[in-house]
C-alpha cells in the first residue's frame, strides 16, 4: 500500500459548511451583540433613539420621546435579538444534525445566510442614506452611529468570505478535488496490489 497519503486538510474529505470560526462568529458573537442591544433598548429606549445619529444644533432630540418611538426602538431591537436566537438555533441545528450530509449543511446555511448578508448591506445603505447631507461628515458621528457602522462590517465580510468559500468546505469547489483524490487512492491501491 502507498505509504504517502496526503495529511488532512481542507480538500479532504467535507469536515463542515459552517467551520467553528464561522460558527462562533453567527451562533455566538452575532446573538450576543443583538442580545444585549435589546437589554440596552428595553432599559433606555431614549438614549438608544438619541444617540443613532447626530442631531442638528437648532433642534435637540424630543424629551420626553413620544411613545410612539419609544414602542419603535423596542420592537426593533427585539427583532435584531430574535435574529441573533434564530441564528443559533439554526446553525447549532446544521452542525449537529446535518454534520454527516456536508452539501446539505451548506444548503441551509446558505439560506440562512443570504437574507442576512442582503441585511447587512441594506443596513449599511439606509444608516448612511439616513443621515443625508452629513454621512461622510464622521467627526460628528456619534459613538453609536460608529459602532453601528463597524460592528456591521464584522459581521457583513465575514458572511462575504462565508459566501466566497474562504476557511469552509464549499461544495462546488471542494467536490471536485474529493473526487481527483478519491480516484488517485483507488489507482494506487490498485497498483500496489
Amino acid at each position: 500500500m502507498s505509504s504517502h497519503r496526503a495529511k488532512s486538510g481542507p480538500l479532504q474529505s467535507p469536515q463542515s459548511a459552517i467551520p467553528d470560526f464561522y460558527y462562533v462568529l453567527f451562533a455566538f458573537y452575532e446573538p450576543a451583540l443583538t442580545i444585549l442591544g435589546f437589554i440596552g433598548a428595553l432599559y433606555d429606549p431614549e438614549t438608544t433613539h438619541n444617540t443613532q445619529a447626530p442631531w442638528p444644533a437648532d433642534s435637540p432630540p424630543p424629551t420626553p420621546l413620544p411613545r410612539a418611538s419609544v414602542v419603535t426602538v423596542v420592537q426593533l431591537a427585539h427583532v435584531c435579538a430574535l435574529m441573533g436566537l434564530i441564528n443559533f438555533f439554526m446553525l447549532t441545528a446544521a452542525r449537529k444534525h446535518l454534520a454527516s450530509q456536508v452539501v446539505m449543511q451548506e444548503k441551509i446555511v446558505r439560506a440562512l445566510l443570504i437574507p442576512l448578508l442582503v441585511g447587512d448591506v441594506v443596513h449599511l445603505y439606509v444608516t448612511l442614506w439616513a443621515l443625508g447631507d452629513e454621512r461622510w461628515d464622521i467627526a460628528r458621528w456619534s459613538p453609536m452611529l460608529w459602532t453601528t457602522i463597524i460592528v456591521g462590517l464584522t459581521l457583513m465580510i465575514p458572511r462575504i468570505m462565508w459566501h466566497l468559500g474562504v476557511w469552509r468546505y464549499m461544495d462546488s469547489r471542494d467536490s471536485v478535488h474529493a473526487r481527483a483524490l478519491s480516484q488517485t487512492d483507488v489507482k494506487e491501491k490498485g497498483t500496489d496490489i
